[in-house]
């Protein structure tokens, strides 16, 4: 074999190798990009390894952090009941008997209220109600007495302190007069309350007007509140809160709210008996009052289970000078002409002006003559227009007792005020807490008498005949 055979091999041995070393190199190469590329993988599968254990961190917290705020949300959950007292009157029967009318009525409603909420709403567990009625108290006392609900507008007085001190969340507020008085303040506390989480459920007994049809109204604009509003019609809703019905739930409460308004079912009794003769109560000794030599007895209609002086004479009371100073003497006049004016006096001003001094009487005389819940129809004007009045008419009173309801019936508001013209009127006209010059009282703003009725100058120097 030649050298060049020879030679010829050697190249072919020697591309080989090449190509074997280019190989190897080849392999060692990707070998490094890959074992470099597994430690990033790694690195990175290291990195998420912490980061899922940090976010299942968070996630517990975050989980705990959420059962903790719904215990609190759930710690104290509440419903609430808004009532416009011009639409939601409880039944006469309950506004009859006063004060424990009023412990009744909030009885039932926590009932009705608490068994509604227990069937539609079980999810809802063991929630406190809240109640708030809104009642411009002076017109309802106008609309029972005319209504022939009642005699006495103390006995509204009395029905709202027994539905308030029924519960702690119950509250009969006397808004005052204004058509929009009892909705300004319903529609700030639904607005308050319909986003509170604590607030399961807003229970609304409204009148048909409009102010109540543009909340509701408006509220419908987000649907994820209906749910947490509820109708309570009492007098039938018209046709604005009519049309909104099918949108809200709507229930009513039968048992305790009229159906209807309350209509004048009598005109002012004292037209009817006007022309009855009147005759005095015959005097008897009152610990608990000193008169003034001006004190005058009231006169009144003769009930039967009142003593009377004789029947041949009119008689009138004056402090007896050789009495003490607690004792009255019987004095007889002549009997008046039938045709002798009524008179009202009144002071500089015009202002009438009632001759009883309230303040002598002792407070636990007025409390216990208010206690004993007598028609003061009855016993000061003589006779009660109410067939089915609830006051005793029964009880024989004594001269000083008689005087002391004359001083409680002084203490419910005339709503004619100052410029009153019945000189048979029994209600109050100034303030009975009230001094000469001082325009406020005991009461402060809470007063049921208004500004106008206190710092009344007392003295008398001219009359209005009737």
């Amino acid at each position: 074999m030649s050298v060049r055979a020879y030679f010829e091999r050697y190249q072919k041995l020697t591309s080989v190798e090449q190509k074997k070393d280019t190989l190897i190199e080849e392999l060692i190469q990707r070998l490094t990009e890959l074992e470099s590329a597994y430690q990033q993988q790694q690195l990175d599968h290291d990195r998420e390894k912490r980061f899922n254990r940090d976010i299942q961190i968070h996630e517990m917290e975050l989980m705990e952090q959420i059962s903790r705020t719904k215990a609190i949300m759930n710690r104290e959950p509440f419903v609430i009941v808004l009532l416009d007292g011009d639409s939601m009157i409880f039944k006469d029967e309950l506004l009859q008997l006063g004060e424990e009318g009023g412990r009744k009525a909030a009885n039932e409603l926590l009932s009705v209220v608490d068994d509604y909420v227990a069937n539609n709403f079980p999810s809802i567990i063991s929630p406190k109600i809240v109640t708030n009625m809104y009642v411009n108290m002076k017109g309802l006392c106008e609309a029972c007495v005319r209504g022939g609900i009642t005699t006495d507008p103390s006995v509204l007085d009395d029905f709202a302190r027994g539905f308030t001190s029924s519960y702690p969340l119950f509250n009969f507020v006397d808004v005052g007069p204004g058509n929009d008085a009892a909705h300004d303040k319903i529609k700030e506390i639904f607005k308050l309350n319909l986003y509170n989480c604590h607030c399961h459920q807003i229970f609304m007994g409204c009148s048909d007007e409009s102010p109540y049809f543009q909340t509701l109204n408006d509220t419908l604009a987000d649907m994820d509140l209906l749910g947490r509003v509820s109708l309570i019609e009492g007098i039938s809703f018209g046709k604005d809160l009519g049309s909104l019905k099918p949108h809200y739930r709507c229930t009513k409460f039968p048992s305790l709210f009229r159906d209807t308004k309350i209509n004048p079912v009598w005109t002012p009794w004292k037209a009817a008996v006007a022309t009855k003769p009147r005759s005095l109560l015959t005097p008897s000794p009152n610990p608990h009052i000193s008169p003034k030599p001006h004190l005058v007895a009231p006169l009144s209609r003769t009930p039967s289970n009142i003593t009377t002086a004789s029947n041949s004479a009119p008689v009138s009371l004056t402090p007896a000078s050789s009495h003490t100073s607690d004792e009255f003497q019987l004095v007889r006049s002549k009997p008046a002409s039938s045709s002798r004016p009524k008179i009202v006096e009144r002071n500089k001003y015009g202002q009438r002006v009632d001759r009883l001094d309230v303040q002598s009487i002792a407070r636990e005389e007025v409390n216990r003559i208010k206690k004993l819940k007598l028609c003061n129809y009855y016993f000061l004007q003589g006779e009660c227009p109410n067939e089915h009045c609830h006051h005793d008419h029964d009880r024989k009173l004594t001269k000083s007792e008689l005087l002391t309801l004359t001083a409680v019936a002084r203490m419910t508001p005339c709503r004619y005020g100052l410029e009153c013209d019945d000189p048979e009127c029994m209600y109050g006209h100034r303030c009975p807490q009230s001094e000469p010059g001082r325009k406020d009282c005991y009461w402060g703003s809470s007063c049921r008498f208004n500004t106008a009725a206190h710092g009344i100058d007392t003295n008398i120097v001219k009359v209005t005949k009737v």
